[in-house]
């Protein structure tokens, strides 16, 4: 995994706390599975901070679902995701993928 470091986003983390790693690049479980692509249609959600339905489908580990990778998760799911928990306050995702950022109050 050193190998990809300068590459990785930083973890999401989202206005209620939920929080989510989201990667793309030639190592990760994603399409197209390069790096620095102009945008993803799929990428790899891993080690979220409390089981979210909307990415049980693609759970590695349905019995560790905070503590494994969910591979070649749709763009728009992670948007979503995202979205249902308010908005991203910190954090990164991949090229193509809105950066939903929680809304100052």
């Amino acid at each position: 995994m050193s190998k990809f470091k300068d590459r990785l986003n930083q973890q999401v983390v989202c206005a209620d706390g939920f929080m989510m790693s989201v990667q793309a690049h030639d190592g990760a479980y994603c399409s197209p599975r390069t790096s620095n692509a102009e945008s993803y249609d799929e990428v790899e959600v891993g080690f979220p901070s409390a089981k979210e339905e909307l990415l049980m489908e693609w759970c590695d580990d349905p019995n560790d679902p905070t503590g494994t990778v969910y591979g070649y998760v749709p763009a728009q799911v992670v948007t979503n995701v995202i979205a249902k928990h308010g908005g991203m306050v910190e954090g990164e995702v991949p090229a193509g993928l809105p950066a939903l950022r929680a809304s100052s109050r």
